[in-house]
């Protein structure tokens, strides 16, 4: 008789095969692969990476430990010092997570994320395809022109408080597929979205300032012309995405829907905004204004200069800087009741709310991917495009989007374009084909990758929420990165 395994037994072996197979492939490639005596430091960190990513996608052990590996690994085996390597787990990224996780700690605690939630509602509609709908579009336009990261942060505490609200009207497991869709769009659509403009993602500004180094009597791309090329492409890719979360991976119970007289009575309930729901919502205008005005707006006829050019030290300004100080206001703005207890907006009891475990899960990302770069495996993995020069154009774009794609789940986006991008410049000399039809494909594909929580800042944030698994994402991601491959080889094969 077959012994009958019960779901945590299932839950077990599921791990620990997980558990021994990153083992096991670290031991292949230690052993098996080789690189080259130069480039023997690449083969420990394609082996690290290889644990990794398996102990990250079948969680064999919790995420946040996963992500301490490099911290343990890189200075045994000499690839970093822990003095190189340590940094990387709290950089000015990082402290941009912490800043929004602050002031959207500060929206749920009194009740703003709930009312505008259920204003969201009542404006795009009462299914749960529509209302996720009207979160991809609002995430995907706010991240043409402000980081993902900030988009994401921004709106994860409002689609939060519409899950909860679901969830206490049809229940926890009924509401499981919406609440999922509802989390992983709102990454994947400020992720897209900022494929759409030069300055929705770092990638793309890379891109424009390789080409002009390498080919400088071209015409530069203007902010317009990126616009006419990617945009075709970010809205193909928002309408896809859509559709495959909610209609083919998280399928929602069609009759899970909102009555809209309820949701204006819930609305009503909540009376008029109090002292504390004002003063939060004025530091998150304020916040989302610094973001999209810190640095120069070029939109190509105009530029509207960014706020920070005001201080002789306007590079030393970024995102955290902006998410970090009004963090800090919200610490020190009076409650406008009496209570001894908490005094302020925010007290020390809301910091251990903060999702720490993720902001230890993104770190370890980076210090991957800072192993990536000193190890010389991101640029060993470029110049395995050079051996390509006599494939045809089309075959080529399919192979660079393939690899910079998947690359993509566990390097860095921005140090992932600034060596690709140089090698895709020679080459296209080379072999005599125009350079935009290999450069802007590798530049939109490497903000393409959907897969793993550490894959974008966006994914890493919704993660936090606690409503997804790695698995979860794996098989929403992987089916997007696939879609994501061939419309940019379309648009830019057959197209374009």
């Amino acid at each position: 008789m077959l012994h009958k395994i019960s779901l945590p037994e299932k839950s077990f072996y599921i791990k620990s095969l997980g558990f021994f197979s990153g083992i096991l492939l670290f031991i292949l490639i230690y052993f098996f692969a080789n690189l080259g005596a130069e480039y023997y430091n690449a083969k420990l960190v394609a082996a690290i990476a290889a644990l990794m990513a398996t102990w990250w996608i079948f969680e064999a052990v919790p995420l946040a430990v996963t992500s301490l590996v490099p911290m343990l690994l890189f200075p045994l085996f000499g690839i970093l010092s822990a003095t190189d390597t340590a940094p990387q787990y709290m950089n000015s990224t990082i402290f941009l997570f912490v800043g929004g996780f602050v002031i959207a700690i500060a929206m749920e605690k009194w009740n703003l994320h709930k009312r505008i939630a259920l204003n969201v509602i009542l404006l795009f509609g009462k299914s749960p395809s529509k209302i996720i709908l009207g979160f991809m579009a609002a995430a995907g336009f706010i991240s043409m022109w402000i980081s993902n990261t900030a988009t994401t942060l921004m709106i994860l505490p409002i689609g939060l408080s519409i899950i909860y609200k679901i969830e206490a009207e049809f229940g926890e497991a009924r509401s499981s597929n919406f609440s999922k869709a509802l989390m992983i769009s709102i990454a994947y659509s400020a992720t897209i979205g900022g494929v759409a403009t030069l300055v929705g993602t770092p990638p793309n500004l890379i891109f424009q300032r390789m080409y002009k180094i390498n080919f400088p009597e071209a015409q530069m791309i203007s902010f317009g012309g990126w616009m006419v090329l990617a945009l075709p492409i970010v809205l193909i890719m928002m309408i896809i995405a859509w559709l495959v979360l909610t209609k083919l991976i998280f399928r929602s119970d069609k009759n899970l829907v909102l009555n809209k007289e309820i949701i204006r009575s819930e609305r009503n309930k909540l009376g008029k905004m109090t002292y504390e729901e004002n003063a939060v919502l004025v530091i998150f205008i304020i916040t989302s204004l610094l973001w999209v005005f810190r640095s120069d707006l070029n939109f190509g006829a105009f530029t509207i200069p960014g706020w920070s050019n005001i201080f002789s030290s306007a590079g030393f300004i970024d995102d955290s800087t902006v998410a970090i100080t009004m963090a800090f206001i919200l610490f020190l703005i009076p409650r406008g009741s009496n209570d001894h207890k908490h005094n302020f907006v925010l007290d020390q009891d809301d910091i251990k709310k903060i999702p720490w475990d993720i902001v230890l899960l993104f770190g370890g990302g980076f210090a991957l991917a800072e192993g990536f770069v000193q190890s010389d495996l991101s640029k060993l993995i470029g110049q395995q495009f050079l051996i390509l020069k006599s494939v045809h154009p089309i075959f080529l774009m399919t192979i660079i989007s393939i690899v910079v794609v998947f690359s993509s789940e566990l390097t860095s986006n921005s140090a992932q374009t600034t060596i690709i991008l140089p090698l895709l410049a020679s080459l296209s000399k080379e072999i005599g084909v125009d350079p935009l039809s290999i450069m802007i494909p590798a530049t939109l594909s490497v903000s393409l990758a959907f897969m793993l929580p550490v894959g974008t800042p966006p994914n890493a944030i919704v993660f936090s929420s606690h409503r997804l698994s790695v698995w979860d994402m794996v098989k929403a991601g992987f089916i997007l990165n696939i879609i994501g491959i061939i419309v940019v080889v379309i648009f830019f094969g057959y197209i374009y």
